[in-house]
């Protein structure tokens, strides 16, 4: 296992170097992003678990694709919030993605708002980007996102850095949306990295 914590303490380029590494070791994820890339998705990006478990993965010297169940890919359009244009770039994707053996969800990040508080109770601001979807995860060890440029080479998307992630001490931001569904996620994730502190909240 490496030090995360000589990381945490590495600076910003050193960390961005190194979960470029990370993901980068999983072909999976390089196909999706590759694939992604050639949809010419709107500020896209390939986001949660595929990205910050294969840093986790990389520290505690797993396997790059152990853990990661799917492949979140987001993407901004504010140009048209219907569902039926959201289900048509999904259905593309479907085509695209079909020959994986993986998951991949594709999700419009500008129609959140429009759902977000039936399933969790809260009021969500429409949100102005990938990045801003990003800034907006339940902790800041999962905001960060990844996609391919124009050179083919990989961009992050980290709006608060990348301290969090590297620290292997995961917390909840101080406004979580939803409490039960986090404890049930910590207590899964904490059953395959052990190496990892996961805090809990309070339900009440």
């Amino acid at each position: 296992m490496l030090n995360p914590r000589r990381l945490a303490n590495a600076g910003a380029d050193a960390q961005q170097a190194f979960l470029v590494e990370a993901v980068g070791a999983n072909p999976l994820a390089m196909t999706v992003l590759q694939r992604a890339a050639a949809m010419e998705l709107p500020d896209h990006g390939l986001m949660a678990g595929a990205v910050y478990q294969a840093v986790w993965n990389a520290l505690t010297g797993r396997d790059p694709a152990f853990g990661v169940n799917d492949y979140d890919l987001g993407y901004y359009d504010a140009s048209d919030l219907s569902e039926a244009a959201e289900d048509v770039v999904i259905k593309a994707g479907e085509t695209v993605f079909a020959d994986l053996d993986a998951i991949v969800e594709i999700r419009n990040q500008a129609r959140v708002h429009l759902w977000f508080g039936a399933k969790h109770g809260v009021t969500r601001a429409p949100l102005t980007s990938t990045a801003d979807a990003v800034a907006h995860f339940a902790s800041h060890t999962h905001a960060v996102a990844v996609r391919l440029d124009r050179k083919g080479e990989m961009e992050v998307l980290a709006p608060y850095g990348l301290d969090e992630l590297f620290s292997l001490h995961v917390r909840p931001v101080e406004d979580l949306a939803d409490k039960t569904g986090w404890n049930a996620k910590c207590l899964r994730q904490h059953a395959l990295w052990p190496e990892i502190r996961f805090e809990t909240t309070r339900l009440a």
